[in-house]
């Protein structure tokens, strides 16, 4: 189903692998998987997918899905069933918001502001191509970065976060709030401990490998920032950007170049074989956007984020 959507509407989209996608339904992204729905016509032949993720931490009044419908049923019937069961679900569970992500195409636009879903905010999924990366680009970048932040160093951790460092982790991880929503209505992500390590365990048990590389004040000890690539465990040639961030007290010393490039250099030397890493960001992030643009990420596609109150 996925497939066949994203070769008309995104041929250049990454979908997830069958064990990716069993793996999704299993755990999610921190322990919190969504739910999927199949639709199939009189004949049992599958014409739709609708995927519900219930957030658990924060914006607990809505409910989010996405909407893929197969290219041989556009007539609109099987879209409009989806959308209603999904309302439903909203309202089964107390939910009184609906998000509804969709490509950027004309037919999605119509039916997403014909059934009442107001568009609040614009994606754009990147790929970086790392046989056509210019590595004397990523060191030149890398040594000017370090040159602005001499008072900082930088921390290789693979996998877990060791216990010392966990509870400093919230503040940095939680700088994400900064990162551009545009008009969304949704309330700031809210990490805890307990969440951080749910994440860890959830990207353990779906095989991925995370990297994650941390910029430390040399003389107090702070954290000041984070960047995280996580690596497929049955495709080891695709990595997904998962986290770039720079605590607000720490800006001005170019640490989001210098993350982002220093783990370019560690996967170089770790996990030679990746062909490809994969980033997500508003449209209106001008500053990530700018960095990720020397380093060879061209876009894939443009998504949308639509609201609705019920």
């Amino acid at each position: 189903m996925e497939i066949a959507v994203a070769k008309v509407d995104c041929p250049d989209l990454v979908l997830a692998t069958p064990v990716g996608k069993a793996n999704q339904l299993r755990y999610g992204w921190d322990l919190n998987p969504g739910r999927q729905h199949l639709a199939r016509d009189a004949d049992g032949n599958l014409v739709g997918l609708l995927g519900l993720h219930y957030p658990k931490y924060e914006n607990t009044d809505q409910l989010w899905m996405d909407v893929w419908v197969h290219p041989d049923h556009r007539d609109g019937d099987v879209w409009e069933q989806l959308i209603a069961f999904a309302e439903q679900e909203a309202q089964t569970v107390g939910r009184t918001m609906l998000g509804l992500n969709t490509f950027d195409t004309e037919r999605d636009i119509a039916l997403a502001t014909g059934h009442g879903f107001v568009q609040k905010a614009v994606e754009v999924n990147r790929k970086q191509d790392i046989a056509g990366l210019d590595w004397e680009v990523v060191q030149k970048l890398y040594d000017g970065a370090v040159e602005k932040s001499a008072e900082y160093e930088l921390v290789r951790v693979l996998g877990a976060l060791p216990e010392e460092m966990l509870e400093d982790m919230i503040a940095v991880t939680e700088s994400i709030n900064d990162a551009p929503t545009d008009d969304l209505e949704i309330e700031d992500d809210v990490y805890s401990t307990e969440r951080l390590r749910a994440y860890e365990e959830a990207q353990a048990k779906s095989g991925t490998r995370i990297y994650r590389l941390i910029a430390r004040n040399k003389e107090t000890g702070a954290l000041a920032g984070h960047t995280i690539i996580g690596v497929e465990g049955d495709r080891p040639e695709m990595a997904w950007q998962h986290d770039t961030a720079v605590s607000r007290d720490h800006r001005g010393h170019r640490l989001g170049a210098l993350l982002k490039a220093g783990m370019l250099l560690w996967l170089r030397e770790a996990e030679p074989q990746i062909a490809r890493i994969d980033t997500w960001n508003a449209e209106s992030n001008n500053h990530m956007i700018g960095i990720n643009e020397q380093l060879n990420y061209t876009i894939v596609g443009r998504f949308l984020d639509y609201q609705k109150k019920l």
